[in-house]
């Protein structure tokens, strides 16, 4: 089997990590191009010693941490006022090496080995840096969120996880109509949806239309990610994958609210 072969069935969550990492479908998708340019024009330094899914991931963490490392070098020179500005919001908006450690870990299922291999530190540092995502993430804005999910259990369970954070719920919708009428009643500080409704209608339709109202930041929850991490739409920044874990919906809203807290320049 060839080398694309063996990566091809990752690529939809590299996008969905590279995504969530940076707040944006365009900018994540960006970074996940650069790896696989890398990987074409130098095959022979594809890490081979590891299972191709870590080696995938260690090509992408090694893009992002020099690109991050070029925005630094911005700052260390001597710019105009203007450049100065753009490079700082973009360090202040980068996520740091604790949420990329949860990210890894609660979104991406790595183990805590396989984390440490992909960010290049200790195996007890993950640890660490996992603790310190979780108690900011305690610190971090409480929002009002509408959840968009026609499974009674799932709803429920959805809702359970959203209070227990600290966060207040707006509303549980089972339909598109339901929920672009909850959201324009009371308009959420973020969106959870579900794909698939109870009357067949759409997540995704639902929110387009409460987007065409406002500004929100989604979150989709869905058992087939992969059909919605092709690259060649406009697609979600952030996703879910049934059956989740709490840890997994604990940093897609920590990390949904992260970016939502503020504009980054483009």
């Amino acid at each position: 089997m060839s080398l694309g072969q063996q990566l091809a069935p990752h690529l939809p969550f590299l996008r969905r990590y590279g995504r969530a990492l940076t707040g944006s479908q365009e900018h994540g998708d960006r970074y996940v191009r650069a790896t696989l340019e890398a990987i074409v024009a130098a095959p022979e330094e594809f890490p081979r010693d590891v299972d191709p899914r870590l080696g995938l991931y260690r090509t992408f963490q090694a893009i992002w941490q020099s690109a991050n490392a070029d925005e630094s070098e911005i700052l260390a020179g001597d710019n105009v006022s203007g450049q100065e500005a753009i490079a700082r919001a973009r360090l202040a908006r980068m996520t740091p090496l604790s949420r990329q450690a949860l990210l890894l870990t609660a979104m991406e299922g790595f183990t805590t080995e396989d984390a440490a291999y992909l960010i290049d530190v200790e195996n007890d540092e993950v640890e660490k840096l996992v603790a310190e995502a979780l108690a900011e993430i305690e610190k971090q804005t409480r929002a009002r969120v509408l959840i968009i999910e026609d499974e009674p259990i799932i709803a429920m369970d959805i809702e359970t996880i959203v209070r227990d954070l600290g966060h207040d719920v707006t509303g549980v919708a089972v339909t598109r109509d339901e929920a672009v009428a909850a959201a324009m009643a009371d308009r959420p500080g973020l969106v959870l949806a579900d794909i698939q409704l109870a009357d067949d209608s759409s997540g995704i339709d639902a929110v387009k239309d409460i987007l065409a109202e406002f500004q929100v930041p989604v979150i989709f929850i869905t058992a087939f990610p992969e059909r919605l991490l092709t690259g060649e739409r406009p697609e979600p920044t952030f996703l879910i994958t049934k059956p989740f874990q709490r840890s997994t919906v604990k940093a897609a809203i920590s990390q949904a609210l992260f970016f939502d807290e503020s504009t980054v320049p483009a």
